[in-house]
């Protein structure tokens, strides 16, 4: 999932979804129709990737990085340390989550 507010500081196009559904879980304002569709290119350090998002508005992440990405990419997460295992360019890539400093630089 991509935010309404990623969407439009980034100026992406985005299109109709190809199967409209209800969404409530993500706002307390109730239910919401999820309808529209973004196509994401993002990287984190030398990770390059680009993602279909639905778009929606929300306040938690500007990006969610959900189970397709997770089971299609073969992605390996560690719930204990929070971190991402995946190949990627032929190499092992680990994406770990920010440090307490590096949040609050951000």
């Amino acid at each position: 999932m991509a935010s309404s507010r990623l969407v439009s500081k980034m100026n992406l196009e985005t299109k109709p979804h190809p199967r409209p559904y209800k969404l409530q879980w993500l706002s307390e304002d109730g239910e919401m129709i999820v309808n529209r569709e973004v196509k994401v290119d993002f990287s984190i350090g030398k990770y390059e990737d680009s993602i279909l998002c639905d778009a929606v508005p929300m306040e938690a992440y500007h990006l969610l990085l959900g189970r397709p990405w997770q089971y299609d990419g073969r992605v390996m997460h560690d719930g204990f340390t929070n971190k991402f295992t995946f190949v990627y360019d032929d190499c092992k890539t680990i994406l770990a989550p920010l440090t307490p400093r590096e949040v609050s630089e951000d």
